[in-house]
């Protein structure tokens, strides 16, 4: 699963790179594919997306999910599958999770919790 979701990435991203879907959302940005997690049984891919910068990103996911099967009918023969998958876009929130994590590890209270103990002989 996890090897045929990297080439379902390559080849999405490379898909987008290339400019091939026409829509006039999904040519105004760049989009990063940082993660497709496939099914078991290989018959669906759940595609995370984000523009860079992060602007309309629900708009983007939409705009992909339209042109799903487009994409499908593109990036499908490169695989060597048997099954076609089919392709769901979803926004990936792993960098807003990041963003946030980060900012409770630099807040006062942890770094206060990471100091020197108080009742610790120097």
């Amino acid at each position: 699963m996890l090897r045929v979701g990297e080439r379902v990435r390559h080849e999405i991203s490379a898909l987008l790179a290339r400019g091939e879907i026409i829509d006039p959302l999904l040519e105004t940005v760049t989009i990063t594919v940082p993660e497709v997690r496939m099914t078991p049984d290989l018959k669906l891919a759940n595609v995370y997306v984000m523009p860079l910068g992060g602007g309309d990103a629900e708009e983007v996911a939409a705009a992909l999910n339209a042109h799903a099967k487009f994409i499908r009918g593109r990036v499908t023969p490169a695989l060597g599958l048997k099954y076609a998958p089919q392709f769901r876009f979803f926004v990936d929130d792993t960098f807003d999770e990041f963003g946030r994590i980060d900012a409770i590890l630099r807040s006062d209270r942890v770094q206060r919790d990471l100091g020197p103990r108080e009742d610790e002989d120097e």
